[in-house]
């Protein structure tokens, strides 16, 4: 059975009018009842392996920005499950893909596809599901295929770009580059279908799709912050992975071009400074003194930037429940992490 999801408006807390919480809880449902036909197969290895991540769970949200961005329309559109399935079907790809680039272990608390069957067939299954997403995709019409392979190949470069590093630009403008086009474009593509697919507006489509794209960063990069600042498995993964595995994340980047001449930030930066940490007792140290520094503080509030900017981005948008719901989004994210 594929998972229902664990990101919903009843479970962010959102205060929502009823209605709409049961017409967005209504295309979830749907899309995940979908979901399961998009993963099946007739070779039982490709359909236990593609079924893997999705039974997993995960927060669903690029359907979420579907089902909302579809309220501006006709939420009710068969067309919007299947633009939905299209983009959650492409993420799932992704994540197959970026497992074996990262040699990861586990994912969404079981093991990953790559650790289980292997790379070859942990790409394979990745392969799969792209290809799956782009039948969907035909069937939605050539505009939905164009928009697909855009977002394809924005992934792509994001992946390339996160792949070499850097190469002399500054660390953190490459770094949110990255999460433009590696997160944020599909994210954008979710708000888009949404809205074209439930027969909004075009300049209402555009509307969403300006939203989409940052909110998506603002989402990225609170998760990045809930791998440090949260004390549970909030953020998905043991607090402190991207620290052990030497990932640069936005707070780390902050702390590492700071100046600060403080004893804790000269020593934080002298931590981070090693890649990744391994130690059990310097990850504790790096952990506790990045949660507390100046770094992280302005992480949160790069966050709440672009949380603000995706409000903004909704000022074309017809005021009611859907655009106020959007709009809660923005605070949720820009909370989360506090």
């Amino acid at each position: 059975m594929v998972s229902t999801g664990d990101l919903t408006l009843s479970s962010l807390g959102l205060d929502v009018d009823p209605a709409m919480d049961a017409s967005v809880s209504a295309t979830l449902a749907a899309v995940e009842e979908a979901l399961r036909g998009h993963v099946a197969s007739a070779d039982p290895l490709v359909a236990e392996a593609a079924r893997h991540l999705a039974d997993a769970g995960g927060k669903r949200f690029r359907p979420l920005l579907v089902a909302l961005g579809a309220q501006f329309g006709d939420p009710t559109s068969p067309q919007v499950v299947d633009a939905a399935n299209v983009v959650e079907l492409t993420h799932l790809a992704t994540l197959y893909h970026d497992d074996v680039m990262d040699e990861a272990t586990v994912r969404r608390g079981a093991p990953s596809a790559n650790a289980r069957w292997g790379n070859s067939v942990a790409i394979l299954v990745g392969d799969y599901l792209f290809a799956q997403a782009a039948d969907l995709a035909a069937q939605l019409g050539t505009e939905a295929v164009h928009l697909q392979a855009q977002t394809f190949a924005r992934l792509v470069h994001g992946q390339i770009a996160e792949t070499v590093g850097p190469r002399g630009s500054d660390p953190i403008e490459h770094y949110l580059h990255v999460i433009a086009e590696k997160t944020a474009s599909l994210i954008a593509t979710a708000a888009r279908f949404g809205g074209l697919f439930s027969g909004a507006r075009p300049e209402h489509v555009e509307a969403l799709a300006r939203y989409g794209e940052t909110i998506g960063i603002a989402f990225q990069l609170s998760d990045d912050l809930l791998d440090i600042a949260s004390e549970s498995v909030q953020s998905g993964k043991t607090p402190g992975t991207d620290l052990r595995e030497g990932v640069p994340t936005l707070p780390v980047l902050y702390a590492l071009a700071g100046d600060d001449t403080d004893a804790s930030a000269v020593r934080l930066r002298e931590l981070l400074s090693a890649g990744p940490i391994t130690d059990d007792a310097l990850h504790a140290e790096a952990l506790t003194l990045l949660r507390e520094s100046a770094a992280m503080k302005q992480a949160r509030e790069t966050v709440r930037t672009y949380a603000e900017e995706a409000r903004a981005r909704l000022a074309p948008l017809p005021a009611g429940e859907a655009k106020r719901t959007m709009e809660a989004l923005c605070d949720f994210i820009a909370d989360r992490t506090s």
